[in-house]
């Protein structure tokens, strides 16, 4: 599994005001937007392409498009839902399923409520976005289940990580890995905080991403 830490000035002065906790939620809502916009950029330097040959007003030219079948964009509701504008702005072809999980706050287990995905992910790349990778446990039930459905290519997009949850996705996914051997996992990231407090929450981390963007009804 890789993980890639955004290292851009933009990113991280993004980052510090979501940290805020005087961010309203509006603020937060637009920054989590161009945020995750910054992030997609870098996720996706090397999402699948076919050579194409186009008209321009002078001549003709081969150039790139994105290959078929598109890309797949997974948000993890209900947090996940802020992050799918900005990704969907940088990749307005790809396909959208939804996934609904969560998180038990006393066992902090995922559970799932919700599935809008497609049955066969044969060939498919897969962007998962999930706010907080915290405890890793509701994405690794994420990624797993769009492995089992075929994805052979899949990057998570999250804003913050606790090093706790990558290891819990190292560990929990290394089974997987030693399986599929054409299968590609990636976390992309703003930033690794410190840890996980007793219940869970990332430390330094912005509180919960889910409340702060919609609010805690």
């Amino acid at each position: 599994m890789e993980i890639f830490v955004v290292d851009h000035p933009l990113v991280a002065h993004k980052l510090t005001t979501l940290r805020d906790v005087r961010t309203d939620s509006p603020t937060f809502r637009r920054l989590t937007d161009e945020l995750v916009t910054l992030l997609a950029y870098e996720a996706t330097r090397d999402v699948r392409v076919s050579e194409a040959t186009v008209q321009t007003p002078l001549t003709e030219t081969v150039g790139v498009q994105l290959s078929r079948p598109v890309p797949l964009v997974v948000p993890i509701l209900r947090a996940g839902l802020g992050m799918l504008d900005g990704m969907t702005r940088l990749l307005p072809t790809a396909e959208v399923g939804f996934l609904g999980m969560v998180r038990d706050e006393e066992t902090l287990q995922p559970a799932t409520y919700a599935d809008r995905l497609p049955r066969d992910l044969s060939g498919r790349q897969c962007y998962v976005l999930d706010p907080m990778l915290a405890t890793g446990g509701t994405l690794a039930a994420a990624l797993r289940l769009l492995v089992e459905r075929g994805a052979d290519h899949i990057t998570a997009l999250c804003l913050l990580a606790a090093p706790e949850g990558l290891e819990r996705l190292r560990t929990g996914l290394s089974g997987v890995l030693e399986e599929r051997g054409d299968l590609r996992l990636r976390v992309v990231t703003a930033a690794i905080d410190e840890r996980l407090n007793e219940s869970g929450f990332i430390v330094p981390g912005l509180g919960d991403a889910g409340d702060r963007l919609y609010g805690s009804a």
